[in-house]
């Protein structure tokens, strides 16, 4: 996984924190909102990754598609 810079890893604590203000009526603490953080990153992050790499990979394939066709239509008919 990429790493994150502090002050964009501080804002995806804050971001959580105010999830749980928000969603849950609940204060937590940067500490736990940091385990929070934590577990995310290193159990989902990884699929949310994946699913990324995938998609991309689905979209590299289509243009490789569309590449190889667009290349066959330039091909010069041989004359016999």
């Amino acid at each position: 996984m990429p790493k994150l810079s502090l002050e964009k890893k501080r804002q995806m604590i804050q971001e959580i924190q105010e999830f749980f203000l928000k969603e849950r009526g609940e204060e937590i603490g940067e500490f736990a909102a940091e385990i929070c953080f934590e577990f995310i990153k290193e159990r989902l992050g990884p699929i949310f990754y994946n699913e990324g790499i995938r998609d991309a990979r689905e979209v590299a394939e289509q243009r490789m598609q569309m590449l190889e066709e667009d290349l066959y239509a330039l091909e010069k008919r041989l004359v016999d």
